[in-house]
């Protein structure tokens, strides 16, 4: 089978034309260093330990002047968008920065609006399914209990 199948032909077409603003040289292909910029120019979010295993491991050099084509990162956008979208770990730091007293807890109020903008857009109501019982009477959630709780759902 494709290994496309679960990008639209015109989804992989936007995909190919933020592709092609990588292409210093003109030849249809890019750096294997950018690959992680434009994975992220399209939405995703890995890890450069993640697409560094996804390219194989290359050294720094490789890294530096191997090239590839579009037919060769559309797997590997598709690998990246199916993995777990980034650790408890990851989402903890991205809530950190609302933690105005630096005491492990954010505003629900704030919360739901990181919610809303993160990667999946969620609706209201997931949201609200999500924050049942998470805050405490003066509205404050601990986002790191919060956070392992989404990871488990």
């Amino acid at each position: 089978g494709a290994p496309a199948a679960d990008f639209s032909a015109d989804q992989i077409e936007d995909f190919k034309e933020a592709f092609g603003l990588f292409d210093r040289i003109g030849d249809s292909q890019v750096a294997f260093n950018q690959v992680a910029d434009i994975m992220r120019a399209l939405g995703q979010n890995p890890t450069n330990k993640a697409v560094t295993e996804i390219l194989g491991n290359p050294t720094a050099d490789d890294m530096a002047n191997k090239r590839l084509n579009f037919e060769a990162f559309l797997p590997m956008l598709k690998k990246v968008d199916s993995m777990p979208k980034g650790t408890v770990d990851d989402y903890v730091e991205g809530l950190r920065v609302f933690d105005k007293e630096g005491n492990g807890t954010v505003m629900g109020a704030e919360l739901r609006i990181v919610l809303s903008t993160l990667g999946e857009k969620m609706s209201e109501p997931e949201i609200d399914a999500l924050m049942q019982g998470q805050e405490d009477e003066n509205g404050s959630v601990h986002y790191e209990a919060f956070v392992k709780h989404i990871m488990s759902v």
